[in-house]
C-alpha cells in the first residue's frame, strides 16, 4: 500500500513538472505577439527570418514555419515572439498558435540545437561583425554597447525583441533589429528619437544610428 502511494506521488510530481503556462502579450508590432512561458527556453537569443535557418537549427521554429501564417520566429529566455503573414487576423490564429506552442514544449520538444552559438560567432566573423577595435574607437565601441545593453535591451526585450550592436565607423553606429522589432513600424520612431538620441547625448561621436537587415 505504501509502495503504491509513493509511486502515486512521485508520478504527480513528475506531472506537474511537466505544466507549461503561456500568456500572451502585445507589441509594439501589430503583426507580432509575444508568448511568455513559465519555464527557461534558451538562454540567448535566437532570431529566425527563414524555414531553412529554423530547419538547421531549431526544432521549435522549424515546427511553427509549417504552419501557413508565422513568418518570423524569435526566441528568447522564457518566451517566444512570432511574426504572422500580413494576411492572417490575430484573432484567428492567436490561441491556435498558442496551444501549438504549449503542445510542443510539454512533449519535451527541442528548442534550439547544440552548436547555434558557434554558428553566430563564425556568421559574425565572416560577415565581418566581430572587428576588433583599436585606440578611441575601441572605448567608444565598448561605452555604446554597455549603454545598448543597459538602456535598450531591456527595453525591447519587453515588447519581444531585440537590438543588437553591429558597426561603428565615422560616427555612424549600426544595429540589428530582432523579434518583434524587425519591420516594426515603430521601430525607426523607436532608433531615432530613443535609440540616437541617447547615443548622442552621451557619446559624443555618435552621429547617427541606423538598423541593418540580421
Amino acid at each position: 500500500m505504501f509502495s503504491n502511494q509513493t509511486a502515486n506521488y512521485k508520478m504527480e510530481q513528475k506531472t506537474a513538472k511537466k505544466a507549461i503556462l503561456i500568456y500572451t502579450e502585445q507589441t509594439p508590432n501589430p503583426e507580432a505577439i509575444k508568448y511568455v512561458t513559465n519555464t527557461m527556453l534558451y538562454d540567448g537569443t535566437a532570431d529566425f527570418k527563414t524555414l531553412e535557418l529554423a530547419e538547421e537549427w531549431s526544432p521549435l521554429a522549424e515546427h511553427l514555419f509549417k504552419l501557413p501564417y508565422v513568418k518570423y520566429v524569435y526566441i528568447s529566455q522564457n518566451f517566444v515572439s512570432v511574426t504572422k503573414e500580413f494576411n492572417y487576423s490575430w484573432d484567428d490564429v492567436m490561441l491556435q498558435l498558442k496551444e501549438e506552442i504549449k503542445k510542443y514544449i510539454m512533449d519535451g520538444g527541442a528548442i534550439i540545437k547544440d552548436g547555434f552559438e558557434e554558428y553566430l560567432r563564425e556568421k559574425e566573423e565572416a560577415e565581418g561583425n566581430s572587428f576588433q577595435y583599436t585606440g578611441k574607437d575601441k572605448e567608444i565601441v565598448e561605452k555604446i554597447k554597455q549603454l545598448i545593453d543597459k538602456y535598450v535591451k531591456p527595453a525591447v526585450e519587453m515588447d519581444g525583441g531585440n537590438i543588437e550592436f553591429n558597426s561603428f565607423e565615422d560616427g555612424k553606429v549600426t544595429v540589428i533589429m530582432q523579434g518583434s522589432c524587425s519591420g516594426c513600424p515603430s521601430s525607426t520612431v523607436t532608433l531615432k528619437s530613443g535609440i540616437e538620441g541617447m547615443l548622442k547625448r552621451m557619446v559624443p561621436e555618435v552621429k547617427e544610428v541606423i538598423s541593418v537587415a540580421g
